[in-house]
């Protein structure tokens, strides 16, 4: 069985911000300001080009995961659970006056996560540092 769910309406980069996070514990973000959803940035001393670049390639080199759109300062994937083919929405989105990645990972469906989201971004956070 699959539960891949329909791709939400709401990303993407607005004045600054990606979409908050729902009420339910299955989403976080750098930009949540609540315990349950928030989470750090990425930070980077490299170049912006070059943080994204390198973003970009781990985001790639994680399993069962298709960039979907890549601007000159956003990223966003879609990653897919290994048993079931629940996807979660994963994007990033850079912050060249601070030298920061912004972060928000979502499960499409459901309430709970196990904690997934959060370690996704633990994950690819120490690959990146």
């Amino acid at each position: 069985m699959i539960f891949t769910g329909k791709r939400p309406n709401n990303l993407g980069v607005r004045d600054g911000k990606l979409a908050p996070c729902p009420p339910s514990p299955n989403c976080v973000s750098s930009q949540a300001s609540d315990p349950l959803h928030q989470i750090a940035p990425l930070n980077f001393t490299s170049t912006p080009e070059q943080a994204l670049s390198k973003l970009k390639d781990i985001i790639q080199s994680l399993p069962r995961t298709k960039l979907i759109t890549e601007t000159e300062d956003y990223l966003y994937a879609e990653f897919k659970s290994g048993l079931m083919g629940f996807v979660d929405d994963v994007e990033f989105y850079l912050d060249r006056n601070s030298n920061i990645i912004h972060v928000r990972s979502a499960s499409r469906l459901g309430y709970g996560d196990l904690g997934v989201n959060r370690q996704r971004i633990e994950t690819i956070r120490s690959k990146f540092n």
